[in-house]
């Protein structure tokens, strides 16, 4: 059954005066379209319950300063668990591959002790500009050259038109560029 947008605005004016049964029947209206949303981010039903729980508290917040001229509330809401799922993507993704990753960028993997620590001092400055990096930035960077990702494989897996993604690959080499010529240092 379709989710007719002027109940959602209804519902969501009285949620922007507390009105706990209609931020109930709201819920229980968009929640599975959202839930399904998050999940095509997240690919993970704890991640995705997480996005969704996180979102409906901002929603819960943020409802008086919805604007019905601005976008339908099941946009509005939808943007808010996307930036919800994101967020926790950076969290758990960006943590987990990229530790990884600059792990075995920090590992001493070269032959003679002197490549080693020429690897090892070439590969902490690499490690602290991209920790300079905002957090989606260095996850497209991290996909895409440490994953060998094509950019529209980074696009789909981070739920991102491909133009962005270009865009934050582009910007964000720039200024790994600029920060490792000058050593890793600000």
């Amino acid at each position: 059954m379709p989710i007719e947008p002027e109940q959602l605005r209804t519902w969501l004016a009285a949620a922007a005066h507390q009105d706990t049964a209609a931020f109930r029947a709201l819920y229980d209206a968009a929640a599975p379209k959202l839930f399904g949303f998050a999940m095509r981010i997240l690919r993970n039903r704890e991640l995705a319950e997480e996005a969704l729980q996180e979102g409906f508290v901002s929603i819960w917040h943020a409802a008086p300063h919805y604007q019905a001229g601005l976008a339908a509330p099941l946009t509005w809401m939808a943007a808010i668990v996307r930036n919800k799922a994101l967020d926790i993507l950076r969290r758990s993704d960006d943590t987990v591959e990229l530790d990884v990753t600059m792990d075995a960028l920090l590992r001493d993997d070269a032959g003679t002790p002197a490549d080693a620590s020429e690897m090892s001092s070439d590969a902490r400055a690499l490690a602290a500009c991209m920790s300079r990096l905002e957090g989606l930035h260095r996850l497209a960077i991290a996909l895409a050259f440490f994953h060998d990702m094509s950019h529209s494989e980074v696009a789909q897996r981070m739920s991102l038109p491909v133009g962005t993604v270009k865009t934050w690959i582009r910007r964000g080499m720039e200024k790994l560029k600029l920060c490792l010529s000058t050593g890793g240092m600000p």
